[in-house]
């Protein structure tokens, strides 16, 4: 391992290489601002990633000749440069992506990691993010590493050893914050009857957004709850601090809080700073169906677009325009719908724009991307209900997400699947 400033670090990047970025919170921003100061002598540069916080100065209209992202994912920092061709979107199941890297299917030139200093037996943490950073590690010619004095050390599946570095700087910078936007009384209705679902001792699922956030308030009068899930927020911190997550009945990695990333607030962070409770994992292993299925009571806890009268999910895009990717839902619906006593819920509102827009549709629009298929749903919840739909057919799951649409939709829905002889 060699340091060197940010300049010196991305000086070997070339025209046409191909460089992969570490994920959400953890994205390596003073790495990426060196590369883009250099965008008027490249050319091409592929730039790899999943979703990223921050600006994305490499996703910026007139960066397009220089830089090519290829979004395994899509946040709200790169929805514009894929929507207007800028961009290229890769469907792939987020327990996947590191095979990309494996198979070769995406070869890497660079990797730029974002980790802590090394310890004193020469290993630094990946922090709040370790998702693919394993696999692109291995499989990329030039590893690039922010040393960050601000990263929280995590533990677990967590460690890059300075042998596996070739360039490092020294930075300080802590990663981004995000917080959970306010919880609207539709949100409060699903949470309640998302949480009413979920069995006490159960090992969960639980993502970002609103949903989840108001989820985790009801299940505070839930009871030795465990968390195996790709990512999770502060609402996890606030279920720990009140004695509801212990972890005290999973079938593995019992008494650990198991995730791929998290990305909050500094609270998170503190909490996840070598905390023995907490054990970071790749995705290769928190989305494998074969592990998800090992927690007899597992509940994954997902979010949709829109759901069509025969149980189809959208979750990826608004007909055709990409909004953010197919990531972990079905590794985990599939996972929970196969454990013996599992429970895969898809949570949505049941309306959009206002209420002018029924988020149960009698066919899906134009242009919109399956993530979930009819074969794999189970339950789909809204702010109205809760409908069951494994085992039953077309006609009756018609029957059953049309009693859980917005009431002002409900008449028309029917007219709609009486027209297409559904029901």
């Amino acid at each position: 391992m060699r340091i060197v400033s940010p300049a010196e670090a991305v000086a070997g990047i070339r025209s046409g290489q191909q460089v992969y970025l570490q994920c959400a919170a953890a994205t390596p921003s003073v790495l990426l601002d060196a590369l883009v100061a250099r965008a008027p002598e490249l050319r091409n540069v592929g730039m790899i990633h999943l979703h990223t916080e921050g600006p994305g100065p490499h996703l910026a209209p007139e960066m397009a000749p220089h830089f090519r992202h290829r979004a395994l994912f899509v946040g709200p920092n790169a929805r514009a440069a894929v929507n207007e061709g800028r961009a290229d979107y890769v469907p792939v199941f987020l327990s996947e992506v590191p095979h990309l890297f494996n198979r070769r299917a995406l070869p890497l030139d660079a990797v730029f990691v974002n980790a802590t200093p090394p310890d004193v037996h020469g290993f630094c943490s990946l922090g709040v993010s370790v998702e693919a950073m394993h696999a692109a590690v291995r499989a990329a010619s030039t590893v690039i590493v922010q040393l960050n004095r601000a990263m929280p050390r995590t533990l677990g599946e967590s460690f890059i050893h300075v042998d596996e570095i070739d360039l490092a700087i020294e930075v300080d910078v802590p990663p981004y914050e995000v917080a959970n936007g306010p919880i609207s009384e539709v949100d409060r209705r699903i949470g309640e009857r998302v949480a009413e679902l979920v069995p006490n001792g159960a090992t969960i699922q639980l993502g970002i957004g609103a949903i989840p956030a108001a989820t985790a308030l009801v299940l505070r009068g839930h009871r030795d709850l465990g968390v195996h899930t790709e990512m999770f927020t502060d609402a996890v911190v606030d279920l720990v601090e009140a004695g509801v997550v212990t972890g005290a009945r999973k079938e593995r990695n019992r008494g650990k809080i198991v995730a791929a990333f998290v990305m909050g607030t500094r609270r998170l962070y503190d909490f996840v700073n070598d905390n023995p409770m907490v054990e970071m994992r790749s995705v290769e292993f928190t989305n494998d169906t074969h592990v998800i299925r090992s927690f007899r009571t597992m509940t994954a806890i997902n979010s949709a677009i829109e759901v069509d009268l025969s149980g189809q999910v959208v979750a990826d895009s608004i007909g055709p325009r990409i909004y953010s990717g197919v990531g972990g839902q079905m590794d985990f619906v599939r996972g929970a719908a196969l454990a013996s006593d599992g429970r895969a819920i898809i949570a949505l509102p049941a309306t959009a724009a206002g209420g002018s827009v029924s988020r149960i549709v009698s066919a899906l629009t134009s242009g919109g991307g399956v993530v979930t298929t009819r074969a794999h749903v189970r339950t789909i919840v809204t702010e109205w209900g809760v409908a069951e739909l494994f085992g039953r057919s077309l006609r009756e799951r018609a029957a059953a997400l049309i009693a859980i649409a917005h009431p002002d939709h409900r008449d028309r829905l029917g007219s709609e699947a009486h027209r297409l002889g559904v029901i």
